[in-house]
């Protein structure tokens, strides 16, 4: 693409490689680096930085485009220095920035971009990548641990991992626990550690609080090189204030709306991009695509959607559309634009939406009317089920609604339940302490609450921590409680959640069909005085998994449970202290039961949830008949004569043998 393509491109808000163009472009050869900026209300820009001693006068740019873009050349520019640009507004204001198109910034306190070169690492992932782009995710096992890495192991001197000693330590640990992907806050730079990451001032730059870009692409690789996805949390909805950052860039709004109603989420205090602006619909586009392309991420998790579709999030006043309404029609045109570029050159990727309401279609593609990710957070299963599992068993029989509900429209979207880290922090609790009950039934309630998830339709996240039955809600100025493993009823639950994992992962039962009724069918919705459910889960084969649970403290003895005919093999049985996987056969009886032809009797335990295996019927074998198909008639009296003197034969034969 020559300059003047990207130029007008990047202006008409359809360049989707802004990367290639804008930011700092450098030849390690030559030493050479090409400096380029959108500032389209300043009167001047110039390039500061160690190689010319942080002189605001050494190296002023050049405007280049009427809309705004300034070009430098410099020499003698060394890997790794430090630069900012200097921008002179024409309202007067001055200001220090770092590179919106940065691919490396400071931290720790420290906020200037950094030369540096993307042609540093080896990749060696390209069968994952080509497998990728021929992967159909929907019918596919999807179970993400989310981890923050600040957070999840620790150096005994406080200090966290960096990317290659994660890298190491995550690949091992998921194998182990039999988990697919991997999901990782915050890796997008940002100033303040207790941001999490979601308040990003350095976009196309992985964090340096870890390491440099090759090192971040260490950990992409190894991931890959063991069979596990990469998710990252991108976060387009706001930026924070600080003065380096994306915030009135050149002295006035550039990347956020003019309009005070629009601009600012003032309970975040953050702002808000402006979807509506060419220039920054380019920059948004293309930053999700470098991730991609740069680093071979396989999937974003879009943070915040919600309040990026409605003109009216978490405001008192609101300035409404052209239409009168409360929608974002810009927000919803560049949702359409993003999912269709990044679905074009990277297929088999996720693009996953967290998007708390109801708005429609939102995993419809962008030319059915839809915004076109491919899974969104079902927000409403998390919030019911563990309303639900908060209660006292004794009031649960008048929640019951609240575990049956999202089966009223699981296939309108392709969904992943999420538990994640919003779950565990603010005062909401740990996963573990959200149970009523002693010290047993809060570990008997986790495992049944997660068979019940497993066996839900849609895929499954779980934030860091949880797997352990950590007592503590998260913080993120320490470690995980790893310490809990020395413990064997916290050993017991991480090893369930390994095992729960694995079952998941090999049963096409639980994952296979996730769009209509074909693959789920209730057996008992409205026990609601027993707190029991049981459902089916069936794969395209026939297989089905047979999941029964019992939320009460309460054994139910000879209980009736309507099922399908067949014969059921016990893959899985929760109880106070771990797992139980011994084999347990039974077989289905002729009485009916609620609507049921067959039922079993089953001694259900307080407190437990069970799995159970049910192969596909086998096809009746049919006797095929040389005269039949000689003639293509029906079945004869001759027929008949033939077929036993064949027999007769073959029996005669036998016996000479």
């Amino acid at each position: 693409m020559t300059n003047s393509e990207y130029q007008y491109f990047f202006h008409a808000g359809t360049l989707q490689t802004a990367y290639e163009y804008l930011g700092c472009h450098y030849d390690r050869k030559t030493k050479r680096a090409i400096f380029r900026v959108w500032a389209p209300h300043a009167d001047s820009v110039s390039v500061i930085g160690d190689f010319n001693f942080w002189d605001k006068t050494a190296n002023y740019m050049f405007r280049i485009t009427e809309s705004g873009i300034y070009e430098g050349i410099i020499d003698n520019v060394e890997e790794f220095q430090a630069y900012k640009y200097f921008i002179r507004g024409r309202n007067g204001h001055t200001v220090e920035k770092a590179d919106p198109y940065g691919f490396m910034h400071e931290t720790q306190g420290s906020t200037a971009s950094k030369v540096i070169s993307l042609d540093n690492f080896l990749w060696n992932d390209d069968e994952w990548l080509a497998r990728r782009k021929n992967n159909e995710p929907y019918s596919q096992p999807i179970n993400v641990y989310e981890c923050n890495i600040a957070s999840w192991r620790k150096y005994p001197d406080g200090n966290f991992y960096d990317y290659r000693k994660f890298a190491d330590e995550i690949v091992d640990y998921l194998k182990y626990m039999n988990y697919t992907h991997l999901e990782l806050m915050g890796i997008a730079e940002h100033p303040f550690d207790g941001s999490w990451g979601y308040q990003v001032t350095g976009y196309f730059a992985p964090t340096s609080r870890y390491g440099r870009p090759e090192d971040f692409a260490y950990l992409v690789n190894k991931c890959h090189d063991n069979g596990i996805a990469v998710i990252l949390d991108w976060v387009p909805g706001h930026f924070p204030k600080d003065e380096h950052g994306l915030y009135n860039f050149d002295g006035e709004p550039c990347y956020e709306p003019e309009h005070p109603l629009r601009s600012e989420h003032k309970e975040w205090g953050t702002m808000c991009f402006d979807y509506g602006r060419n220039e920054v619909k380019s920059f948004l586009v293309s930053n999700a695509m470098m991730w991609f392309d740069k680093y071979h991420v396989d999937g974003l998790r879009v943070d915040a959607v919600a309040s990026m579709l409605y003109l009216d999030y978490g405001r008192n006043e609101w300035l409404p559309n052209a239409h009168g309404g409360r929608e974002n029609t810009d927000a919803v045109d560049f949702f359409r634009l993003l999912n269709t570029a990044v679905f074009d050159h990277f297929p088999g990727i996720l693009m996953v939406a967290e998007e708390s309401t109801a708005w429609p279609m939102v995993t419809k593609p962008a030319d059915w009317g839809g915004l076109g990710f491919n899974f969104k957070w079902n927000m409403g299963w998390m919030n019911d089920t563990l309303s639900y599992i908060k209660s006292d068993p004794f009031f649960r029989q008048y929640k019951h609604n609240m575990m049956t509900f999202s089966m009223e429209y699981a296939f309108s979207e392709n969904y992943v339940l999420p538990i994640s880290h919003d779950e565990v922090v603010y005062g909401k609790g740990s996963l573990i302490n959200k149970m009523p009950g002693d010290h047993d039934l809060k570990f008997a309630g986790v495992r049944n609450y997660l068979t019940y998830m497993y066996g839900h339709p849609g895929k499954k996240l779980l934030f860091m921590g949880n797997e352990l039955g950590q007592w503590a809600e998260w913080d993120w100025k320490k470690e995980i409680d790893w310490v809990l493993t020395e413990y064997p009823q916290h050993k017991g639950l991480q090893t369930f959640i390994k095992e729960l994992n694995r079952i998941y992962k090999e049963t096409p039962a639980l994952y296979e069909i996730e769009n209509s009724w074909d693959g789920f069918e209730w057996l008992v919705d409205d026990d609601s005085s027993a707190n029991v459910l049981a459902f089916e889960r069936r794969d395209k084969a026939g297989n089905r998994i047979l999941i029964v649970i019992n939320y009460a403290p309460t054994d139910w003895k000879g209980y009736r449970l309507p099922v399908n005919p067949g014969k059921y093999t016990r893959l899985l049985r929760t109880s106070y202290y771990g797992w139980d996987q011994v084999p347990v056969k039974i077989k289905s009886e002729p009485i009916a039961n609620r609507k049921k032809t067959d039922s079993l009797i089953m001694d259900i335990e307080s407190m437990s949830g069970y799995m159970f295996y049910c192969p596909a019927p086998k096809p009746k074998k049919t006797r095929k008949n040389s005269a039949t198909k000689t003639t293509g008639k029906a079945e004869t009296p001759k027929t008949t004569k033939t077929t036993k003197a064949t027999k007769t034969t073959k029996r005669t034969k036998t016996v000479k043998k």
